[in-house]
């Protein structure tokens, strides 16, 4: 490690002289110290000579263990004795199929994963238990306090409820592309938004790929969902009120958020109940949905993949060419193109939400993005949500990277981020409850379309008529030129042509 930050020296010297004389494009908006940091952190994620998935996977995804003004108790859900909400997920699948751009073939015909008949199929995964970590913040600890250990889980749940001020629960889902970190890795975030909206964060677990590809973390999500709503034997809470849980997360993170939603639209339209523990029970949407550059699309297709390279420390490909060593999770068996996906359901919208058509019944959502690979996408949901009448509040952060709010503390950009991010999610549940507690009163959320000057966090108004930069078909079009660029053995149905997306 230290002979690699040493071989980076030319490139920091690099980067500080064309700074220092305002020759890069990044000086007019961060200071050195941000670009020295993005320049930095592309060399190491773009590195020539990748490590194995597994080598990279045991690298980062450590606890680094639990110190500071910070409560946490780990619970584990038992799976249910019965499997309806497999099968509930399996049903919003299939519900959701002509939504989804793939008479794709795979290596091999049939077979779990692959395509049958002309028909992509599902991988049906196992129903296990999911763990998950309670996060509050913690006033009275100092920033090297420990938690006491003589407290057990649940009494340290215990406490950590005593200090929550709100009835603010948030369903996080940490990002990490799908086969990176852990709820331990995204501590930071927890406690903050706990802190902020003075509430507890529900940060879960779930199953990572390749090991595990879709839809078991899709499975997982839900899963964790009916935990918070229906609390199994021997939980450490009791129930909590739709109207007080928001779905949270960044990057993937951010795309199981979407994908749990869909499934729960879904759901809902085919008026499907779930047999949970021993009791028939519904799955009602959450008071909002808060996403933090949300990754929607597995096949990578919008035009800011590559054109906002410049300001992004993530690479403008997904990584897995030959370049990266195999090892005993990866290449795939089958063979896959996807870490996260098979072939033949890459552009399912519980996969890839890019591709899903009906936003309708969704609650107040919240998108922030940056300059960033992942910039187009998440506009063109913003657009998408307004013109189905969902409220919907989208923050454009001037300049700034994949998930900067996470990763650069010292901005003052990341604290009004924060905020944002915050504020919303406190907004939705007090919109959803109500200043007298009465259920569905209350001020809702007003949609709001803005970018935030890098510099002075000025914020600028986005005519909504400048979001969607490209028709649906244009949109449609471009998915299935990816496609056919990444999954050569595509075929077409029995016209030839390809099945594509309802968009």
């Amino acid at each position: 490690m230290f002979l690699s930050a040493v071989s980076r020296l030319p490139l920091v010297v690099r980067v500080a002289i064309l700074h220092m004389l305002h020759l890069s494009q990044q000086s007019k908006y961060l200071d050195l110290r941000t670009e020295l940091s993005i320049a930095v952190m592309r060399s190491f994620v773009q590195d020539p000579k990748p490590r194995s998935i597994s080598s990279t996977q045991k690298l980062l995804n450590k606890d680094p263990g639990v110190k500071g003004r910070i409560w946490v108790a780990r619970y584990t859900s038992p799976a249910p004795p019965e499997v309806d909400v497999r099968d509930a997920l399996l049903a919003a699948v299939e519900g959701l199929m002509d939504e989804c751009l793939s008479a794709m073939a795979a290596a091999g015909p049939g077979g779990e994963g692959q395509q049958s008949a002309g028909k992509p199929v599902c991988r049906i995964p196992d129903l296990v238990p999911v763990e998950a970590e309670w996060t509050g913040y913690r006033a009275s600890a100092t920033s090297d306090s420990k938690l006491p250990s003589h407290l057990s889980e649940r009494q340290r749940y215990d406490e950590m409820m005593k200090e929550c001020t709100s009835p603010v629960t948030v369903l996080y889902f940490h990002g990490g592309a799908h086969y990176l970190m852990d709820p331990a890795t995204h501590r930071h975030v927890t406690r903050k938004l706990a802190k902020l909206t003075g509430g507890r964060c529900y940060s879960v677990r779930y199953r990572l790929a390749p090991q595990n590809p879709f839809p078991a973390a899709v499975l997982d999500a839900l899963v964790s969902y009916l935990t918070l709503l229906y609390p199994p034997p021997g939980a450490f809470h009791k129930a909590v009120k739709p109207e007080h849980i928001v779905f949270a997360g960044d990057s993937a993170g951010g795309n199981l958020c979407l994908a749990l939603l869909q499934t729960i639209l879904e759901l809902n339209r085919q008026s499907r109940e779930i047999t949970w523990h021993g009791s028939t029970v519904s799955v009602p949407t959450p008071a909002g949905c808060a996403v933090n550059s949300p990754w929607m699309d597995m096949t990578l297709s919008s035009p800011s993949w590559k054109k906002n390279s410049k300001w992004d420390y993530l690479p403008s490909d997904d990584g897995l060419d030959d370049r990266r060593p195999s090892c005993a999770a990866w290449p795939a068996t089958p063979p896959r193109r996807s870490i996260y996906v098979d072939d033949a359901m890459i552009l399912h919208p519980l996969a890839s939400p890019l591709a899903a058509a009906n936003w309708a019944g969704s609650p107040p959502i919240y998108v922030c993005t940056g300059w960033e690979l992942l910039a187009d996408e998440d506009r063109l949901l913003a657009a998408r949500l307004e013109q189905a009448g969902v409220p919907v509040v989208f923050e454009e952060y001037e300049a700034m990277p994949h998930c900067f709010a996470l990763v650069f503390n010292h901005l003052e950009a990341s604290r009004r981020c924060f905020d944002a991010w915050a504020g919303f999610i406190g907004k939705v549940i007090d919109g959803a409850e109500g200043d007298s507690g009465v259920e569905g009163k209350g001020n809702s959320v007003e949609s709001s379309f803005t970018t935030v000057r890098a510099k002075t966090l000025e914020e600028v108004p986005i005519p909504t008529g400048e979001l969607r930069k490209w028709s649906e078909e244009e949109v449609r079009e471009r998915l299935v030129r990816r496609c056919q660029q990444l999954l050569p053995a595509i075929k077409g149905d029995d016209s030839g042509t390809l099945a594509t997306p309802k968009l």
